[in-house]
């Protein structure tokens, strides 16, 4: 029994070591495709992004309860951006008048290097409001408008109109985010 034992294990261990040197190869070969693995093993090589680095430019409407935010590195050094936005209802021009909207979050954050230069997205979804014109909350309360929406991300805060020109109309005071991504991702 000890012989059949004693064989069995020196015939895993001789698989695990051949599995692992074919694998370390994989990662240690000097073609780009080891390149590249190697590369997505390392961690992000750059400090947390902040907010002088990063610039909030476009709030984007997909349709009307769906806005893209993109920010844009616009530091000399790639950064990392990792989270979601803050949201709030602009105060009508007046910052204390602003009203902060409930984030719920979508999808898991993961870090984001953006060189400069480098773009990321996150999409906000707003409860709609239903009917024409001036238009009604499904739950009986009357919607929110505002020309302008505030974000917050990565320590600062961007006041954003919608490109369209049109207002943000919302009903409840949750908007629902994802993480910020980066340029196709």
């Amino acid at each position: 029994m000890k012989c059949a034992t004693r064989s069995g294990a020196i015939k895993v261990s001789s698989v695990l070591l051949v599995a692992g040197a074919m694998a370390g190869g994989l990662v240690a070969g000097t073609g780009s495709g080891a390149a590249a693995a190697a590369d997505a093993l390392r961690p992000a090589q750059a400090a947390p992004c902040t907010s002088s680095q990063i610039v909030a430019d476009s709030a984007q409407r997909t349709d009307s309860t769906h806005v893209l935010v993109t920010v844009t590195n616009q530091g000399s050094k790639p950064c990392v951006l990792n989270g979601f936005p803050t949201v709030a209802l602009a105060g009508q021009g007046s910052p204390e008048k602003n009203r902060p909207l409930q984030v719920a979050r979508k999808g898991t954050a993961r870090p984001v290097k953006l060189a400069p230069g480098g773009q990321a997205s996150a999409r906000l979804t707003f409860t709609p409001v239903l009917g024409e014109a001036d238009g009604y909350c499904a739950s009986g309360a009357d919607p929110t408008v505002a020309p302008s929406i505030v974000v917050g991300v990565a320590g600062g805060r961007y006041q954003l109109a919608p490109d369209d020109g049109g207002e943000f109309a919302l009903c409840g005071n949750t908007v629902r985010a994802t993480a910020f991504r980066g340029a196709g991702s």
